[in-house]
Protein backbone atom coordinates (compact mmCIF):
# COMPACT_ATOMS: atom_id res chain seq x y z
CA UNK A 1 0.00 0.00 0.00
CA UNK A 2 2.76 2.72 0.71
CA UNK A 3 4.57 1.55 -2.29
CA UNK A 4 0.97 2.32 -4.52
CA UNK A 5 1.13 5.64 -2.89
CA UNK A 6 4.80 6.49 -3.13
CA UNK A 7 3.74 5.62 -6.49
CA UNK A 8 0.65 8.20 -6.58
CA UNK A 9 2.69 10.49 -5.47
CA UNK A 10 5.94 10.41 -7.64
CA UNK A 11 2.81 10.67 -10.22
CA UNK A 12 1.27 13.86 -9.09
CA UNK A 13 4.97 15.77 -8.73
CA UNK A 14 5.50 14.30 -12.36
CA UNK A 15 2.29 15.90 -13.46
CA UNK A 16 2.64 18.77 -11.87
CA UNK A 17 6.20 19.23 -12.65
CA UNK A 18 5.08 18.97 -16.80
CA UNK A 19 2.20 21.47 -15.93
CA UNK A 20 5.14 24.17 -14.26
CA UNK A 21 7.12 23.58 -17.36
CA UNK A 22 4.32 24.06 -19.92
CA UNK A 23 2.95 27.71 -18.38
CA UNK A 24 4.09 30.70 -19.94
CA UNK A 25 4.58 33.56 -18.34
CA UNK A 26 1.05 35.35 -19.68
CA UNK A 27 0.22 39.17 -19.48
CA UNK A 28 -0.56 40.45 -15.83
CA UNK A 29 -1.85 43.84 -16.64
CA UNK A 30 0.85 45.72 -14.54
CA UNK A 31 2.91 47.70 -17.52
CA UNK A 32 5.67 47.44 -14.75
CA UNK A 33 5.90 44.32 -15.40
CA UNK A 34 7.02 44.42 -19.00
CA UNK A 35 10.76 44.32 -19.93
CA UNK A 36 12.51 44.66 -23.35
CA UNK A 37 14.40 41.04 -23.62
CA UNK A 38 15.41 40.46 -27.22
CA UNK A 39 15.31 37.07 -29.05
CA UNK A 40 17.17 36.37 -32.25
CA UNK A 41 15.39 33.86 -34.67
CA UNK A 42 18.05 31.64 -36.48
CA UNK A 43 15.94 31.70 -39.84
CA UNK A 44 17.83 35.24 -39.83
CA UNK A 45 21.05 33.07 -40.98
CA UNK A 46 19.24 29.97 -42.59
CA UNK A 47 19.81 30.69 -46.42
CA UNK A 48 16.07 30.69 -47.10
CA UNK A 49 15.60 33.75 -49.19
CA UNK A 50 17.89 34.82 -51.88
CA UNK A 51 21.26 35.92 -51.35
CA UNK A 52 20.93 34.72 -47.73
CA UNK A 53 24.06 33.46 -46.26
CA UNK A 54 23.87 30.09 -44.42
CA UNK A 55 25.30 29.40 -40.80
CA UNK A 56 25.34 25.69 -39.27
CA UNK A 57 23.35 25.70 -35.68
CA UNK A 58 26.44 26.28 -33.89
CA UNK A 59 27.29 29.13 -36.18
CA UNK A 60 24.51 30.93 -35.48
CA UNK A 61 25.14 30.64 -31.45
CA UNK A 62 28.17 31.95 -31.49
CA UNK A 63 26.82 34.68 -33.81
CA UNK A 64 23.82 35.68 -31.69
CA UNK A 65 26.44 35.96 -29.01
CA UNK A 66 28.95 37.94 -30.60
CA UNK A 67 26.34 40.34 -31.41
CA UNK A 68 25.05 41.22 -27.78
CA UNK A 69 21.63 38.20 -28.06
CA UNK A 70 21.06 36.45 -24.85
CA UNK A 71 18.17 34.79 -26.09
CA UNK A 72 17.97 32.80 -29.15
CA UNK A 73 15.14 30.55 -31.34
CA UNK A 74 15.70 28.20 -33.61
CA UNK A 75 13.89 27.03 -36.89
CA UNK A 76 12.63 23.55 -36.16
CA UNK A 77 13.82 21.82 -39.57
CA UNK A 78 16.30 21.69 -41.77
CA UNK A 79 18.80 23.19 -42.92
CA UNK A 80 19.04 23.75 -38.49
CA UNK A 81 17.44 21.76 -36.08
CA UNK A 82 15.25 18.90 -37.37
CA UNK A 83 14.35 16.19 -35.22
CA UNK A 84 15.14 13.66 -38.11
CA UNK A 85 19.12 14.97 -37.32
CA UNK A 86 19.56 14.87 -33.44
CA UNK A 87 19.61 11.60 -31.99
CA UNK A 88 19.95 11.56 -27.72
CA UNK A 89 23.64 11.89 -27.99
CA UNK A 90 23.56 15.61 -30.35
CA UNK A 91 20.57 16.21 -28.14
CA UNK A 92 23.09 16.41 -24.83
CA UNK A 93 26.08 18.60 -27.60
CA UNK A 94 23.82 21.09 -27.99
CA UNK A 95 21.85 21.81 -24.77
CA UNK A 96 25.95 22.08 -23.42
CA UNK A 97 26.49 23.94 -25.99
CA UNK A 98 23.84 26.37 -25.34
CA UNK A 99 24.85 26.50 -21.50
CA UNK A 100 28.56 26.83 -22.13
CA UNK A 101 27.65 29.94 -24.44
CA UNK A 102 24.82 31.51 -21.81
CA UNK A 103 22.34 31.57 -24.31
CA UNK A 104 18.35 30.79 -23.17
CA UNK A 105 16.54 28.98 -25.78
CA UNK A 106 13.18 30.63 -25.86
CA UNK A 107 11.71 28.31 -28.28
CA UNK A 108 11.83 26.45 -31.39
CA UNK A 109 10.36 27.39 -34.90
CA UNK A 110 7.73 25.09 -35.77
CA UNK A 111 6.33 25.16 -39.47
CA UNK A 112 3.21 24.12 -40.28
CA UNK A 113 0.19 24.28 -42.39
CA UNK A 114 -2.82 21.95 -41.82
CA UNK A 115 -4.72 22.69 -44.30
CA UNK A 116 -2.41 21.67 -46.35
CA UNK A 117 -3.15 18.07 -49.00
CA UNK A 118 -7.00 18.53 -47.53
CA UNK A 119 -7.83 18.08 -50.94
CA UNK A 120 -6.44 14.63 -51.18
CA UNK A 121 -8.29 13.36 -48.22
CA UNK A 122 -7.01 10.04 -48.42
CA UNK A 123 -3.63 11.21 -46.83
CA UNK A 124 -3.51 11.73 -43.41
CA UNK A 125 -1.89 15.30 -43.38
CA UNK A 126 -3.09 16.36 -39.91
CA UNK A 127 -2.00 13.44 -38.65
CA UNK A 128 1.42 13.69 -39.64
CA UNK A 129 2.11 17.61 -39.00
CA UNK A 130 0.63 16.77 -35.24
CA UNK A 131 2.97 13.93 -35.36
CA UNK A 132 6.15 16.01 -36.35
CA UNK A 133 5.12 18.81 -33.99
CA UNK A 134 5.23 15.96 -30.99
CA UNK A 135 9.00 15.06 -32.17
CA UNK A 136 9.71 18.84 -31.85
CA UNK A 137 8.09 19.28 -28.27
CA UNK A 138 10.07 16.35 -27.37
CA UNK A 139 13.29 18.21 -28.63
CA UNK A 140 12.26 21.59 -27.17
CA UNK A 141 11.96 19.53 -23.76
CA UNK A 142 15.41 18.07 -24.20
CA UNK A 143 17.09 21.09 -25.26
CA UNK A 144 15.56 22.69 -21.87
CA UNK A 145 12.87 25.14 -23.89
CA UNK A 146 8.91 24.77 -23.45
CA UNK A 147 7.58 26.58 -26.11
CA UNK A 148 7.14 25.96 -29.94
CA UNK A 149 6.46 28.77 -32.36
CA UNK A 150 3.38 26.92 -35.20
CA UNK A 151 1.16 28.15 -37.89
CA UNK A 152 -2.30 27.63 -38.92
CA UNK A 153 -2.72 26.89 -42.67
CA UNK A 154 -3.08 28.43 -45.66
CA UNK A 155 -6.98 28.76 -47.07
CA UNK A 156 -7.27 26.38 -50.25
CA UNK A 157 -9.43 27.29 -53.40
CA UNK A 158 -12.73 25.43 -53.38
CA UNK A 159 -12.50 24.04 -50.11
CA UNK A 160 -15.40 25.42 -47.90
CA UNK A 161 -13.72 27.87 -45.36
CA UNK A 162 -15.38 26.24 -42.41
CA UNK A 163 -13.57 22.61 -43.21
CA UNK A 164 -10.79 24.32 -43.40
CA UNK A 165 -10.70 25.95 -40.39
CA UNK A 166 -12.17 23.18 -38.71
CA UNK A 167 -9.16 21.12 -39.39
CA UNK A 168 -7.33 23.55 -38.45
CA UNK A 169 -8.68 22.97 -34.68
CA UNK A 170 -8.12 19.24 -34.80
CA UNK A 171 -4.53 19.68 -36.16
CA UNK A 172 -3.58 22.08 -33.08
CA UNK A 173 -5.82 20.23 -30.81
CA UNK A 174 -3.83 16.84 -31.21
CA UNK A 175 -0.65 18.43 -31.81
CA UNK A 176 -1.15 20.33 -28.19
CA UNK A 177 -2.43 17.28 -26.42
CA UNK A 178 1.08 15.66 -27.56
CA UNK A 179 2.97 18.38 -26.35
CA UNK A 180 1.54 18.44 -23.17
CA UNK A 181 3.50 14.69 -22.61
CA UNK A 182 6.79 16.90 -23.06
CA UNK A 183 5.99 19.97 -20.87
CA UNK A 184 5.59 22.35 -23.92
CA UNK A 185 3.54 25.12 -24.84
CA UNK A 186 2.64 25.88 -28.37
CA UNK A 187 1.97 29.60 -29.65
CA UNK A 188 0.23 29.94 -32.90
CA UNK A 189 1.52 32.96 -34.89
CA UNK A 190 -0.40 35.08 -36.67
CA UNK A 191 1.17 34.04 -39.86
CA UNK A 192 -1.02 31.88 -42.27
CA UNK A 193 -4.57 32.39 -43.87
CA UNK A 194 -6.89 30.74 -41.23
CA UNK A 195 -7.71 32.90 -37.95
CA UNK A 196 -5.44 35.71 -38.99
CA UNK A 197 -7.64 38.76 -37.52
CA UNK A 198 -7.15 38.66 -34.00
CA UNK A 199 -11.09 38.39 -33.86
CA UNK A 200 -10.61 35.02 -35.88
CA UNK A 201 -7.52 34.19 -33.62
CA UNK A 202 -9.06 34.85 -30.19
CA UNK A 203 -12.25 32.59 -30.96
CA UNK A 204 -9.90 29.96 -32.62
CA UNK A 205 -7.45 29.61 -29.32
CA UNK A 206 -10.94 29.56 -27.45
CA UNK A 207 -12.32 26.63 -29.29
CA UNK A 208 -8.78 24.41 -29.21
CA UNK A 209 -9.40 25.24 -25.28
CA UNK A 210 -6.08 23.86 -24.35
CA UNK A 211 -3.93 25.76 -21.55
CA UNK A 212 -0.64 24.93 -23.51
CA UNK A 213 -1.92 26.24 -26.64
CA UNK A 214 -1.08 30.14 -26.69
CA UNK A 215 -0.45 33.02 -29.30
CA UNK A 216 2.33 34.48 -30.92
CA UNK A 217 1.50 37.91 -31.54
CA UNK A 218 2.86 40.02 -34.44
CA UNK A 219 2.50 43.51 -35.35
CA UNK A 220 3.16 42.97 -39.06
CA UNK A 221 0.56 41.22 -40.52
CA UNK A 222 -2.36 43.08 -39.56
CA UNK A 223 -0.19 45.92 -40.56
CA UNK A 224 -0.87 44.51 -44.04
CA UNK A 225 -4.61 43.36 -43.17
CA UNK A 226 -4.55 47.40 -43.41
CA UNK A 227 -5.26 48.11 -39.41
CA UNK A 228 -5.59 51.35 -38.13
CA UNK A 229 -2.92 52.37 -35.47
CA UNK A 230 -5.88 52.11 -32.70
CA UNK A 231 -7.09 48.91 -34.41
CA UNK A 232 -3.40 47.58 -34.34
CA UNK A 233 -3.40 48.54 -30.31
CA UNK A 234 -6.90 46.76 -29.93
CA UNK A 235 -5.82 43.41 -31.32
CA UNK A 236 -2.80 43.32 -28.94
CA UNK A 237 -6.00 44.31 -25.70
CA UNK A 238 -8.14 41.84 -27.27
CA UNK A 239 -5.40 38.57 -27.16
CA UNK A 240 -4.17 39.66 -24.05
CA UNK A 241 -4.86 36.41 -22.46
CA UNK A 242 -3.12 34.39 -24.88
CA UNK A 243 0.03 36.71 -25.91
CA UNK A 244 3.06 34.81 -24.74
CA UNK A 245 5.29 35.43 -27.43
CA UNK A 246 6.39 37.94 -30.79
CA UNK A 247 8.52 38.10 -33.45
CA UNK A 248 9.69 41.16 -34.89
CA UNK A 249 10.56 42.66 -38.78
CA UNK A 250 9.93 45.64 -40.53
CA UNK A 251 8.97 46.36 -43.91
CA UNK A 252 8.71 48.46 -47.29
CA UNK A 253 5.87 48.52 -50.04
CA UNK A 254 7.35 48.80 -53.67
CA UNK A 255 4.70 49.22 -56.05
CA UNK A 256 4.14 47.37 -59.07
CA UNK A 257 2.57 47.55 -62.30
CA UNK A 258 1.86 45.61 -65.20
CA UNK A 259 1.94 46.63 -68.70
CA UNK A 260 -1.66 46.60 -70.81
CA UNK A 261 -0.79 47.14 -74.70
CA UNK A 262 -4.31 47.15 -75.29
CA UNK A 263 -4.21 50.74 -72.80
CA UNK A 264 -0.80 51.97 -73.44
CA UNK A 265 -0.57 51.83 -69.78
CA UNK A 266 0.46 50.44 -66.40
CA UNK A 267 -2.37 48.69 -64.90
CA UNK A 268 -1.22 49.07 -60.87
CA UNK A 269 -0.82 45.24 -59.23
CA UNK A 270 -0.58 44.50 -55.07
CA UNK A 271 2.69 45.75 -53.42
CA UNK A 272 5.73 43.58 -52.81
CA UNK A 273 7.01 43.73 -49.46
CA UNK A 274 11.13 44.07 -49.07
CA UNK A 275 12.58 44.02 -45.72
CA UNK A 276 14.46 47.18 -43.85
CA UNK A 277 16.09 47.56 -40.52
CA UNK A 278 13.28 47.68 -37.23
CA UNK A 279 12.04 51.88 -37.27
CA UNK A 280 12.93 52.05 -41.06
CA UNK A 281 9.73 50.44 -42.49
CA UNK A 282 5.67 50.56 -42.68
CA UNK A 283 5.36 48.33 -39.19
CA UNK A 284 4.10 51.21 -36.47
CA UNK A 285 6.41 49.43 -33.45
CA UNK A 286 5.50 52.54 -31.52
CA UNK A 287 1.74 51.47 -31.08
CA UNK A 288 2.15 47.64 -30.86
CA UNK A 289 5.21 47.98 -28.23
CA UNK A 290 3.75 50.00 -26.23
CA UNK A 291 0.46 48.03 -25.99
CA UNK A 292 2.48 45.19 -25.09
CA UNK A 293 4.04 46.81 -22.55
CA UNK A 294 0.19 48.27 -21.42
CA UNK A 295 -1.17 44.67 -20.59
CA UNK A 296 2.10 44.21 -19.20
CA UNK A 297 3.55 41.62 -21.32
CA UNK A 298 6.46 39.18 -20.36
CA UNK A 299 7.64 36.97 -23.02
CA UNK A 300 10.60 38.02 -25.53
CA UNK A 301 10.77 39.51 -28.78
CA UNK A 302 12.21 37.44 -31.66
CA UNK A 303 13.76 39.25 -34.45
CA UNK A 304 13.81 37.28 -37.40
CA UNK A 305 15.36 38.23 -41.36
CA UNK A 306 13.00 35.93 -43.12
CA UNK A 307 12.79 38.12 -46.78
CA UNK A 308 15.20 39.72 -48.79
CA UNK A 309 16.22 42.72 -46.96
CA UNK A 310 17.91 45.95 -47.82
CA UNK A 311 21.50 45.71 -48.44
CA UNK A 312 21.32 42.13 -49.51
CA UNK A 313 21.72 38.77 -47.87
CA UNK A 314 25.65 38.81 -46.65
CA UNK A 315 26.77 38.03 -43.06
CA UNK A 316 27.56 41.36 -42.96
CA UNK A 317 25.01 42.94 -43.70
CA UNK A 318 22.69 40.50 -41.69
CA UNK A 319 24.88 41.36 -38.62
CA UNK A 320 24.41 45.40 -38.92
CA UNK A 321 20.44 44.96 -38.99
CA UNK A 322 20.64 42.30 -36.17
CA UNK A 323 23.12 45.05 -34.46
CA UNK A 324 20.02 47.73 -35.21
CA UNK A 325 17.12 45.60 -34.05
CA UNK A 326 18.79 46.04 -30.60
CA UNK A 327 19.70 49.36 -30.49
CA UNK A 328 15.90 50.18 -31.75
CA UNK A 329 14.33 48.04 -28.92
CA UNK A 330 16.54 50.65 -26.28
CA UNK A 331 13.96 53.25 -26.88
CA UNK A 332 10.67 50.59 -25.81
CA UNK A 333 12.81 50.27 -22.35
CA UNK A 334 10.28 50.96 -19.88
CA UNK A 335 11.42 53.85 -18.51
CA UNK A 336 12.75 55.16 -21.98
CA UNK A 337 8.88 54.66 -22.58
CA UNK A 338 7.91 56.44 -19.47
CA UNK A 339 10.34 59.22 -20.13
CA UNK A 340 9.11 59.61 -23.09
CA UNK A 341 5.52 59.86 -22.18
CA UNK A 342 6.55 62.64 -19.38
CA UNK A 343 8.18 64.88 -22.25
CA UNK A 344 4.60 64.27 -24.89
CA UNK A 345 2.36 65.73 -21.78
CA UNK A 346 4.38 68.95 -21.50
Amino acid sequence: MKAFCRGIGLAAILACSIQMLAAQETPTGDPKDFKVKPCLHSVSYAGVWRGQALLSVDEFLVKAKELGFDSVMIVAKRPHLSPLDYDDAARKRLKARLAELNLKLVALAGYTDFTAGIDKPGIPHVEIQALYLAEVAKLARDLGTNMVRVFTGYERPGIPYDRQYATVVEGLKLAGKRAQEYGVTLVVQNHHDIALHHDAMYWLLKEVNLPNVMAGWDAWSPTLEKLSAEEIRQSVLKMKPFIVNTIAADYIRQPRFNYEPGLTNYLRQEDVLRAVPMGEGIIDYQTFFTALRDIGYRGYIAYEMCEVLDGGGSIENLDRTAKKFLDYLKRFETSSLQDGEKTASR
